[in-house]
């Protein structure tokens, strides 16, 4: 499918999230390491992904296309944009603040688990809108069932 995309030109827009903070949108991309809080960002994402692997997440590498040893894969998905719009967003608003995140494509089977364990993390509402649905993630739980 790849060959046949690159034979036509056609190409797959990068993913990018935003989310909208005192009036100001702050959008990601994947493995964007310009945002002004960036070390803070990926600190506070640090922290969450240890907890969240003592709570039994385990990454789902399938959600990597790229041909990759298994550890790079892990680390590709830790810098996905909706990853980094979160961790954003905990680390700027208030801890009962609902997180509003819009994607530019489908969120992966892996962001859809991870934020899964992040908003039973942090006791948060996390909603997130892709282009196929909007996702509310409460205590764990995904609005969609687990079908997405």
């Amino acid at each position: 499918v790849r060959k046949m995309m690159e034979d036509r030109s056609v190409k797959k827009p990068p993913g990018c999230s935003s989310i909208e903070v005192e009036d100001a949108v702050h959008e990601f991309m994947v493995g964007d390491m310009s945002h002004p809080q960036a070390k803070e960002i990926f600190a506070e994402l640090q922290r969450l992904s240890r907890q969240m692997k003592d709570g039994g997440y385990v990454p789902d590498t399938k959600a990597v296309l790229h041909d990759v040893e298994e550890e790079e894969k892990v680390d590709m998905l830790f810098y996905h944009s909706e990853k980094l719009a979160i961790g954003f967003g905990i680390i700027a608003t208030p801890s009962e603040t609902p997180l509003r995140i819009s994607k530019n494509l489908r969120i992966c089977s892996d962001c859809h688990a991870a934020i899964k364990f992040i908003s039973n993390i942090v006791g948060r509402e996390i909603i997130l809108r892709d282009t196929n649905r909007f996702h509310y993630f409460k205590h764990g739980v995904c609005s969609c069932g687990d079908y997405w």
